[in-house]
């Protein structure tokens, strides 16, 4: 059997049973995003457009504006450093002006439920961690199912295939609730005061800064 098949449905897989992590409210949550450019959001806006190229997207083909919508952060230690890491993965270059990225942290309003996919939930499902940097459009596909499967979590939790493991979230339009009135933390990259953090953060993981 491959280490990442094609998902179960959604039935199948709430008889497996979900696997879950509780994140307390309070907890901090990382962003990265884009305020121009291809889908441009606010800092606390979950993208509706989708389904694009990212991992977790649970809307449904073909891509078009959708009530599923979804957000992608990271949390737990340099949290900051793993957005990073994973945003600019492509090409390993962190573009402070391009797209007008920010940094975003902020503190969730009420508990989260995420399915785990950094246990055994994955093995007893059918598949592997590999569904964290496996195919990506199998991914989605997962994630879909996911969804249906489960009405009751607000997304998922994963390792990030870039930078040790650390937690990322998936969170789906379901934790919309938990959003607070305003963020911890909000800077562009393009500001000149988080310029030495940037490029700390870019020596860590050997990515380029311009």
């Amino acid at each position: 059997m491959p280490k990442f098949p094609e998902p179960p449905s959604a039935e199948e897989l709430a008889a497996i049973g979900s696997e879950i992590r509780a994140v307390a409210a309070g907890t901090t949550i990382w962003r990265l995003y884009f305020q121009a450019g291809n889908h441009p959001t606010t800092w606390d806006q979950f993208r509706a457009w989708g389904p694009t190229a990212a991992r977790f997207d649970h809307q449904l083909p073909p891509p078009s504006l959708q009530a599923r919508q979804i957000l992608y952060g990271a949390v737990g230690a340099k949290a900051g450093v793993t957005t990073i890491a994973e945003v600019f993965q492509a090409t390993r270059v962190v573009e402070r002006f391009r797209r007008a990225p920010a940094w975003v942290a902020f503190d969730v309003t009420r508990e989260l439920r995420l399915l785990d996919l950094t246990g055994t939930w994955p093995t007893r499902a059918g598949a592997s961690m590999v569904i964290a940097s496996g195919l990506r459009a199998r991914a989605r596909r997962w994630s879909q199912a996911i969804y249906d499967a489960f009405p009751d979590i607000d997304g998922l939790v994963y390792s990030a295939s870039m930078y040790a493991n650390k937690p990322c979230v998936a969170l789906y339009e379901r934790a919309l609730t938990a959003m607070p009135a305003r963020p911890v933390f909000h800077r562009q990259l393009s500001d000149p005061v988080v310029l030495t953090l940037l490029k700390n953060t870019c020596a860590e993981v050997g990515y380029a800064l311009v």
